[in-house]
């Protein structure tokens, strides 16, 4: 049996998009079944936890007698055991991987930044002055991702982990309507949000958070 370490409870505008959710879509294609393990905030800094992650985070999977922590780290390893996740071509293969880097490291960065001061710094004075070239790149990153997609439907061949990483990393950009200005960007977003899989996933987490479902 698989099992997500994850908190026990979030900040309400947090429910539905802690990065457990990336880990509980991929296990939900791929079909593996798992138990959580429920972590309270001050949970996470005690010793003994940061002797299996020692950033104090969540999410992390325990296979075995294996522990993985990074969420990505954890995609690959479950994409491995999918081949729905990670085709068996050595060519689509490495495209695939590729791209859940370039979620990770050339698009998440730049969107949370700007969620970050919106959501966290919107009344201070250095923010106002930080925003507009924090929402610029994101615009260029939206922009190449767009590009990227004319006559494409997923970023590498067939639907696999990579999809699953900047769907969630796009969702950070939920209620601001920047996603929502390029057509094929917000095309192929919904068309991964509309994947049973990732309805599952997100109706368990908000479950565990004692959120309703929210409206399409």
């Amino acid at each position: 049996m698989l099992t997500l370490t994850t908190f026990r409870s979030v900040p309400p505008f947090a429910a539905g998009y802690v990065r457990d959710l990336r880990v509980r879509w991929a296990l939900e294609e791929a079909g593996l079944p798992y138990e959580l393990r429920l972590l309270d905030f001050q949970d996470a800094a005690l010793p003994a936890y940061r002797k299996e992650q020692p950033f104090s985070q969540i999410p992390m999977l325990q296979d075995g007698d294996l522990r993985l922590f990074e969420s990505g780290a954890i995609l690959l390893h479950l994409a491995q055991r999918c081949p729905l996740l990670l085709p068996q071509d050595a060519h689509a293969r490495a495209q695939v991987t590729v791209w859940m880097f370039a979620a990770l490291n050339s698009v998440e960065p730049y969107l949370a930044e700007l969620v970050t001061l919106n959501l966290f710094h919107g009344d201070e004075d250095w923010a106002a002055g930080a925003r507009p070239a924090a929402e610029e790149m994101v615009r260029k990153r939206l922009r190449d991702l767009d590009d990227w997609l004319e006559g494409r439907g997923w970023l590498a061949g067939e639907f696999s982990a990579a999809d699953i990483l900047m769907t969630t990393v796009l969702r950070l950009l939920d209620g601001m309507e920047l996603v929502e200005r390029h057509d094929r960007l917000r095309a192929y977003r919904d068309r991964c949000m509309d994947r049973p899989a990732f309805g599952k996933a997100l109706a368990d987490q908000l479950a565990l958070y004692g959120q309703a479902p929210r409206a399409a």
